[in-house]
């Protein structure tokens, strides 16, 4: 059954006229139905779109501004969700954007190329025949080019290659064990591909299990 809207807002702006962090989450319906489907949905995914939630959240930029926010996650993590992202706007790390993948064609390269932050879409892990974890709408890739994903010398997407050296302190980076990780793991109980083992580390990486 399709749930009410969740309204979630700061109590109150903060002291000196700061922006307050604001959320909400609803079902898919209307024109992001239509956007979605085809697109980064379609017949055969192993989630159906009753099962998903429009996230919509305000979240700091790299310039200094507050800017709205979209992401589209499993209807069992937005609340979660919600609330990792109302621990990063008060600490104001920094998100290049986050918009839909499907302006992107819900092409992953695309995406991660343009610095998009972006949760569901109905794909498999690269070179393999098994479901992501963002097909469930239950992982999120956060700035793809400050967090690459490493794998010996291959580093995607490209321009994330200076970012590659981690022991680099650049914003919107992050870092075993900082706000960001914490976040996820305290709210969500999301693990980071930061932590992987086995050789390679997709930084951007936070899913409901390791993969």
């Amino acid at each position: 059954m399709l749930t009410a809207l969740i309204a979630l807002a700061a109590t109150s702006v903060a002291a000196g006229g700061q922006p307050s962090f604001a959320a909400h989450s609803e079902p898919i319906r209307g024109q992001v139905e239509e956007r979605i489907v085809g697109s980064s949905w379609h017949r055969g995914c192993p989630v159906g779109l009753r099962k998903l939630r429009l996230v919509e959240v305000r979240h700091w930029g790299f310039d200094g501004e507050v800017h709205r926010g979209r992401l589209v996650v499993h209807r069992g993590h937005d609340r979660e969700i919600i609330a990792v992202m109302r621990r990063l706007f008060r600490e104001r790390y920094p998100i290049r954007r986050m918009e839909l993948i499907d302006r992107y064609g819900a092409d992953d390269h695309r995406s991660m190329n343009a610095d998009n932050t972006s949760a569901f879409n109905c794909r498999v892990v690269a070179r393999t025949d098994r479901w992501s974890m963002h097909a469930y709408g239950k992982a999120i890739d956060i700035n793809p080019i400050e967090n690459p994903y490493v794998s010996g010398s291959h580093v995607s997407p490209p321009a994330g290659e200076p970012y590659a050296d981690r022991s680099r302190d650049a914003r919107g980076m992050v870092h075993g064990g900082d706000e960001v990780v914490r976040a996820f793991a305290r709210e969500a109980g999301w693990r980071w591909g930061g932590d992987w083992t086995g050789g390679s580390r997709d930084y951007q990486h936070f899913s409901a299990t390791g993969e």
